[in-house]
C-alpha cells in the first residue's frame, strides 16, 4: 500500500492528495470545489470539534444557530465585510424550478418565481447575527453575550484542495459583544490563546500567536489576530483567526445598549473562527510517506488490535484475551478497534492502519499468549516492542502520551530550525528559495512595500508577533527605516 503514495520529495501536494484519499478522510464531490467528508475524517474532525467545544464552554461561550441565508441588504450593511466577501459569495435569485416542455421534462428556472430581495449564502455570518443582537441587546445588563456557532459557510473558491481550500466547508464562528473596548479585545485575545492551546496540546502543531498586517486584516475588523503554524514543506498555514471587530458591526446594524450612566452606546464586538482546514493542518504538520501520524488525543482509533491466529481453536484463544484487553482499554477512555476481519490478511491490516494514522498497534497471537506478551507498534517512530499482557492497559496510556509530546517536538523542532533571519534582500530571496519557513525581517510597514514582496516572491507578512521585540533596522526590500522584524513566508 505505501508504494501507491507519492512521496514529498517527489510531489508534496500529489502527496497531500494521496494521503487525505487514501488515509479515507475525504473524497472529491460532484459539485466542483466541493469535498465529501468520509466516516473516518468526519470522526477525526467530532474529536477536533468536541475539544474545541468543550474549551468555548469552559471559557463561558453558548452554541447557537442563525440561517444559512442572508438577505443582500443586510449583508451590505457592513460595506468593508461585503466587499472582503463579494468576489466569493453564492446567490439564491429564484425559489422555484418547472419542467421545460420543449425540453421532454427537463428543469429550468422558473422566471415568475424569482425573489423579491436576493439572499446571499453566508460566507461568514456577521451580518446575520448582528442583525439579531439588534433585538436581544438592549442594556449593559445583556452583556457580554458569548455566542458560537457550528456550521457550514460557501465562498466561492476557483482553486481548490481538499480541506485547505473548498467551496463548502464546515466550521465554529464565534460572536461576541461587550460593553467595553477592553473587553472585547481581552475577549479577542482569550480565544486567539484557546486557538493556540488546541494547536499544541491536542493537534501537536506548535504555533506563533501574532496580528495581521492592515492589508491581510479581516473585512470589517480593527485588528485580526492570528495563529501561524509551518509544514513539513516550509510553507505556513492560519491555523485560526480572532478578530477585534471595534463598534463597526454594532454601528451598521445600529446595536446599542444602555451603558450604567443611562447613556446609549454602541457595544463592542469580537468573532473567531477555525475551520475543517484544521485537518489538513494535521495531515501536512505530521504524516510522512507511509501515510497519516494522528495524534492520539484526537485519532478517530487510538489502538488497534490485530490477532494472527490458525484455526479456530487459536482464533477462540485470542478473542477471549482480546476482549479482556479491549474492557480495560475501555474503561481508561483509550478508543480500540479489534479487527479480526478474516477477509483480509495481517500484512493487508499493518498497511492499512499505518495509512490510517492509528497512534497504536498491538498484535496477539497464539503464541504471544503463551509467552503472556503482545508486540506493540508505535506509528509515529514504527518502533515496535513485546510487552508483558498484564499491566498492557497502563503501558499503552502511557505511550499514547509519550506519542502525542513526542510529534509536538519533533513538529516544533522543525519549525524551530526553520524561523531564520534575514539583513538583506538577497538573502531573503535565497532563504525562501533554498530554506522556506518562516523569515524574520524588517518591513517599513507600507502597505505598497507589502504588496512588492508578495508579487516578487509570493510571501506575505503571516502576522507580527505577540510581544515582539522591537529593533532597529531597514526594510529589506526599500530600505527605509523600520523598528521591528515581522514574519514573512509563503503561504497556503
Amino acid at each position: 500500500m505505501s508504494k501507491e503514495i507519492t512521496s514529498r520529495a517527489e510531489d508534496y501536494s500529489q502527496w497531500y492528495n494521496d494521503l487525505v484519499i487514501k488515509g479515507e478522510l475525504a473524497d472529491y464531490s460532484a459539485v466542483r470545489g466541493c469535498m465529501v467528508i468520509k466516516p473516518y475524517g468526519f470522526a477525526l474532525w467530532e474529536n477536533m470539534q468536541g475539544a474545541l467545544d468543550r474549551m468555548f464552554k469552559d471559557t463561558g461561550h453558548v452554541n447557537a444557530y442563525f440561517p444559512l441565508f442572508v438577505p443582500k441588504s443586510l449583508f451590505e450593511a457592513e460595506e468593508k465585510n461585503a466587499e472582503g466577501f463579494a468576489k466569493e459569495c453564492a446567490v439564491v435569485t429564484h425559489y422555484r424550478l418547472k419542467a421545460d416542455p420543449a425540453k421532454k421534462g427537463k428543469l429550468i428556472v422558473d422566471p415568475e418565481a424569482k425573489l423579491e430581495e436576493e439572499l446571499i449564502i453566508r460566507p461568514t455570518s456577521e451580518a446575520i447575527i448582528w442583525s439579531t443582537y439588534k433585538n436581544w441587546i438592549q442594556s449593559y445588563r445583556d452583556l457580554p453575550l458569548l455566542i458560537n456557532q457550528w456550521a457550514n459557510v460557501v465562498r466561492w473558491e476557483m482553486r481548490t484542495r481538499l480541506f485547505l481550500r473548498t467551496a463548502e466547508f464546515l466550521w465554529q464562528e464565534g460572536h461576541t459583544a461587550h460593553a467595553t473596548r477592553e473587553e472585547a479585545i481581552e475577549e479577542t485575545e482569550k480565544m486567539l490563546g484557546v486557538y493556540a492551546d488546541f494547536a499544541e496540546n491536542w493537534m501537536a502543531v506548535p504555533v506563533i500567536k501574532g496580528v495581521k498586517t492592515a492589508s491581510e486584516r479581516f473585512a470589517g475588523a480593527e485588528d485580526t489576530y492570528c495563529i501561524e503554524a509551518l509544514m513539513q514543506d516550509g510553507k505556513a498555514l492560519q491555523a485560526g483567526t480572532s478578530h477585534f471587530l471595534g463598534q463597526n458591526f454594532a454601528k451598521a446594524f445600529d446595536v446599542k445598549f444602555l451603558n450604567k450612566e443611562n447613556q446609549l452606546e454602541y457595544v463592542w464586538a469580537t468573532s473567531w473562527g477555525a475551520s475543517t482546514r484544521l485537518i489538513g493542518a494535521l495531515v501536512m504538520a505530521h504524516s510522512d510517506d507511509q501515510g497519516l501520524i494522528l495524534p492520539p488525543k484526537i485519532a478517530p482509533v487510538q489502538v488497534v488490535i490485530v490477532p494472527i491466529y490458525k484455526g479456530d481453536q487459536q482464533k477462540a484463544a485470542v478473542d477471549i484475551k482480546a476482549k479482556e484487553i479491549i474492557a480495560r482499554l475501555k474503561e481508561t477512555g483509550i478508543r480500540v478497534k479489534y479487527d479480526d476481519n478474516d477477509n483480509a490478511r495481517p500484512g493487508w491490516k499493518f498497511a492499512e492502519y499505518e495509512m490510517k494514522g492509528v497512534p497504536v498497534r498491538v498484535t496477539l497471537g497464539a503464541r504471544d499468549l503463551e509467552n503472556n506478551i503482545a508486540e506493540i507498534a508505535r506509528r509515529d517512530t514504527k518502533e515496535k516492542r513485546n510487552v508483558p499482557l498484564d499491566g498492557l492497559s497502563a503501558y499503552i496510556g502511557e505511550l499514547l502520551n509519550e506519542i502525542q509530546q513526542n510529534m509536538f517536538n519533533k513538529a516544533k523542532t522543525y519549525r524551530d530550525e526553520h524561523i531564520t533571519p534575514a539583513n538583506s534582500w538577497n538573502e531573503f530571496e535565497k532563504l525562501l528559495d533554498e530554506k522556506g519557513g518562516f523569515i524574520l525581517a524588517h518591513w517599513d510597514g507600507t502597505a505598497e512595500t507589502e504588496e512588492a514582496i508578495k508579487e516578487k516572491t509570493k510571501a506575505t507578512i503571516r502576522c507580527i508577533p505577540l510581544n515582539n521585540q522591537k529593533e532597529s533596522g531597514q526594510c529589506i526590500l526599500t530600505g527605509k527605516p523600520s523598528d521591528q522584524r515581522v514574519l514573512f513566508a509563503r503561504a497556503y
